[in-house]
């Protein structure tokens, strides 16, 4: 079976669509929230900079359909989507959504229409590398007041297997950041709902290992460099202690 190479040409634009935690919330500085941890580790193994936005907002949903968007932090993401993702003309999009509307009581069935309809209007203006994580893992489910409530961890787990099946069906890449976490509370802000920093730095590192696994185009760098650059190692000393 042949290895699916999901890009071959490097990264000119990533545009990061979600909520709070996207947003950078709370990590202690813009450069640890995973949006630019992301960029800055796609740029190591790229010749040219990728251009990064970030267009997460706080207590943000996915549509106006959900139950809890007049307690959301608006535009709902299916409102701002042109100008907040198309005019960007990213090539590839991260749409990050779930744990809001799972918390503010969005049925599953309908979430997962509103993400199907998300993507299909991205693509009806271009054909950016689409990446749909599951919701992160959070430690605490009583917070936020009456509107966002109704979640748990099992209901994330629902939405996490309900992204994977879409994103295999619309041809996006999934992410699964619950497993990334290991369940570890020390990686999710006092609030229990944020990543903190390290929380950012597991997002952040495991987009870009579904990523480097994906697409080619990750490697064109190193696999340059490795044609001329020089052995740095030196063994004689270690060898010599033996003998050898």
């Amino acid at each position: 079976m042949v290895k699916k190479d999901w890009r071959a040409e490097q990264f000119r634009c990533l545009v990061a669509l979600g909520e709070s935690t996207t947003a950078g919330g709370w990590s202690t500085s813009p450069e640890r929230c995973w949006v630019a941890v992301l960029g800055a580790l796609i740029n190591d193994f790229q010749e040219r900079p990728v251009r990064v936005v970030n267009s997460g907002i706080g207590a943000n949903v996915i549509s106006t359909r959900s139950p809890s968007y007049d307690a959301s932090g608006k535009p709902a993401a299916a409102e701002r989507l042109e100008k907040h993702v198309l005019a960007h003309d990213p090539d590839l999009l991260i749409i990050s959504y779930g744990l809001n509307d799972a918390r503010g009581g969005t049925p599953l069935p309908q979430f997962r229409e509103d993400l199907a309809l998300l993507v299909q209007r991205v693509r009806e203006h271009g054909d950016p590398l689409i990446v749909l994580p599951g919701p992160y893992f959070m430690t605490d489910f009583t917070v936020g007041g009456r509107d966002w409530i109704h979640a748990d961890l099992p209901l994330f787990k629902s939405f996490n297997t309900a992204t994977a099946e879409l994103a295999a069906e619309l041809g996006c890449l999934h992410v699964d950041l619950l497993e990334a976490s290991g369940e570890a509370p020390w990686t999710v802000h006092h609030d229990g709902v944020h990543q903190n920093d390290l929380g950012h730095r597991l997002v952040a590192n495991r987009i870009f290992e579904v990523l480097a696994q994906s697409c080619s185009c990750l490697a064109r760098k190193t696999r340059e460099a490795e044609r001329h650059s020089p052995r740095w190692r030196d063994e004689s000393t270690l060898q010599s202690d033996y003998g050898h």
